[in-house]
């Protein structure tokens, strides 16, 4: 039985990857019945825990070139509140599959598509990736040290943070509009789009002469030499963000800087000098050593860990931050429910792996 505030929330995910199969996931984790139709003979039909992204999911394999499948993936959506789909536009209306002809047949269903430039746009049916994505919003751009090249920042801000998030959040949002008014709509999610929201903050502070666009100049780029990571003396890394001049304060305190010029927080001219004197200062100790000093203040501080070592942090073990499932480490749904916890509603399926049973429970003969 699904656990979860979205427990009976029925979601078709047309197979695809990155951001698609995430948002499938936030949504399984919550205790929607994810149900992927996945291409007939284009995945593995056995579960593979390890693929963490696709995990909570029932799988159904279709072929979408054949008309008794395209009828049944329609009898599949006339029943489910939500569609989720990553292709390129016009894809699905080829297959007959696109929003017109769906929601004639559910006029209730949210059709959820996920693309990196939008439906429409100069650059609409282009290829791309979440770098290209984020390049163009201006996010990337400001991210890296000054005289270097932009640092990709993994594919969190375009496909997952800018792409999935905003697509489950913008499902969920239509689904409430379709059960009080009983019509669906198209939600055109581009990652383009999200990352520029995400970027929100930092358009502000730029209006405001507040933010420059030179890497490495700025109060949360690493410009300030109270908010950046600094490496140890065992060649591990900190993390330290003392804005707040309470947290300052404390920061000049427990790492023994004596330097009157430390007093200066927020003179710009001073912040180099000053990065560079804290490195040193840094450097002196292992990262265990400024964790003995520093973590639990409120330095505003955190060890950068590995991703072998973070779910062993004592933090995250008491949270709960990580879960292991079929042997394989991960991270536990989010956000916390007090009333209806989520829960991994299993491993990742094999392809076709619970037709029978997705068709009994939908009631499909």
């Amino acid at each position: 039985m699904a656990q979860g505030p979205l427990a009976g929330v029925k979601i078709i995910e047309f197979a695809g990857i990155g951001p698609g199969p995430f948002c499938g996931m936030l949504l399984s984790d919550l205790g929607a019945d994810v149900v992927r139709i996945d291409r007939a003979g284009g995945r593995p039909t056995i579960e593979n825990p390890k693929d963490v992204t696709s995990r909570g999911r029932r799988s159904i394999a279709l072929n979408l070139k054949e008309p008794a499948d395209i009828e049944l993936a329609m009898t599949l959506l006339e029943q489910a509140e939500g569609l989720i789909e990553g292709f390129r536009p016009g894809v699905m209306e080829r297959l007959g599959l696109g929003p017109d002809a769906v929601l004639a047949r559910n006029p209730k269903l949210v059709y959820g598509r996920m693309t990196g430039w939008g439906q429409h746009g100069t650059l609409a049916h282009a290829a791309g990736h979440d770098l290209n994505y984020i390049a163009l919003t201006g996010a990337l751009g400001a991210m890296g040290r000054k005289g270097e090249p932009p640092a990709p920042p993994l594919n969190l801000v375009g496909d997952y943070g800018g792409g999935a998030l905003y697509l489950a959040f913008g499902l969920l949002a239509g689904i409430l509009h379709a059960r009080a008014s009983g019509e669906g709509q198209v939600i055109d999610c581009a990652m383009t789009d999200g990352a520029a929201s995400l970027a929100s903050l930092f358009y502000g502070m730029h209006a405001a002469g507040i933010w420059t666009d030179e890497r490495q100049n700025n109060l949360l780029d690493g410009g300030a030499h109270f908010y950046d990571t600094y490496e140890c003396a065992d060649g591990e890394y900190v993390s330290i963000g003392s804005i707040e001049p309470q947290f300052y304060a404390l920061l000049v305190e427990k790492a023994g800087l004596t330097d009157p010029d430390f007093h200066e927080q927020m003179n710009r001219a001073k912040w180099s000098e000053l990065k560079e004197k804290l490195a040193g200062v840094i450097k002196t100790k292992t990262r265990d050593e400024w964790c003995e000093i520093m973590e639990g203040s409120d330095i505003c501080f955190a060890p950068v860990l590995s991703l072998a070592e973070a779910p062993s942090h004592p933090h995250n073990v008491a949270r709960g931050t990580f879960i292991e499932v079929d042997g394989v480490v991960q991270p536990a749904p989010a956000p916390r429910f007090s009333k209806t916890p989520g829960a991994v509603q299993g491993a990742a399926p094999g392809a076709d792996q619970h037709r029978d049973a997705i068709l009994k429970e939908w009631g499909i003969a």
